[in-house]
């Protein structure tokens, strides 16, 4: 096992990582996730020359060592480091039909943080409000920024349909602009706007997104409000079709 070296990034958080599905062997996005990774380095400062002589090869040879028809390769880049982690991607079929359930935590996303934007090793709010979602019978937590816009959740992009129509909360909102939320916007027709709390009763249907999952379709927010699933279940087949061995 490779020795890490201590630096910014243990004691800080300054890092980045990125999640990359790997089916069959083979990395999905992974253009996208290098140039996002790129991004939040730069973002946070952070020069690795280890990075800047990672090649695409290498990776894929990473990805080709994977046990698992289904499986994800974690990337960790700090200043002194970069450490592979590779484990099997655990989303099953029934939870697309089954659909998430989703809960609002109180504690808010901060849209003028540059941390918001990068996918940074200092994660810690995160991985606790979803850990706290969890234990309260709930699939994911739903961020709002600081002024009470919906942003999004713990581990996903949020997105809602109307009318057959898809909105997604603005980049400006406070969001990590997710590999999946690009891919909906450049398929689909979407219109990104700011999305109050009490708006979300006038959607038909509700999906998350992120690169392990796909697309998730949601049954509920805070248990309270239903939504419909059909949208978002017709998605995550063709998107599972398409890209997944599942």
């Amino acid at each position: 096992m490779k020795k890490i070296e201590i630096d910014e990034g243990y004691f800080f958080g300054m890092g980045v990582f990125e999640t990359i599905a790997v089916e069959a062997g083979t990395p999905l996005f992974l253009k996208e996730h290098l140039q996002r990774m790129r991004k939040g380095l730069e973002t946070l400062q952070i020069s690795c020359s280890e990075f800047e002589t990672l090649t695409e090869a290498r990776i894929k040879k990473e990805c080709s060592q994977i046990p698992y028809k289904r499986g994800v390769l974690k990337i960790c880049v700090s200043d002194k480091n970069v450490f592979f982690q590779t484990r099997e991607n655990t989303y099953y079929a029934k939870q697309y039909e089954k659909g998430f359930t989703t809960k609002v935590t109180s504690v808010r996303r901060n849209e003028t943080s540059p941390f918001t934007y990068v996918k940074s090793l200092n994660s810690g709010d995160t991985i606790l409000e979803k850990r706290k979602a969890g234990k309260a019978g709930f699939s994911e937590a739903i961020f709002l920024n600081t002024k009470g816009k919906l942003a999004e959740g713990a581990v996903s992009n949020v997105f809602f349909i109307k009318d057959k129509k898809i909105y997604t909360p603005t980049v400006s909102s406070g969001i990590l602009p997710g590999i999946l939320r690009d891919y909906i916007i450049k398929t689909y027709d979407v219109l990104e706007k700011e999305i109050a709390l009490d708006e979300v009763t006038q959607y038909d249907e509700m999906f998350l997104t992120n690169s392990l999952m796909g697309i998730m379709p949601v049954s509920c927010l805070e248990g309270e409000k239903k939504f419909l699933m059909e949208q978002g279940k017709n998605m995550a087949k063709m998107y599972l079709k398409r890209f997944t061995k599942l």
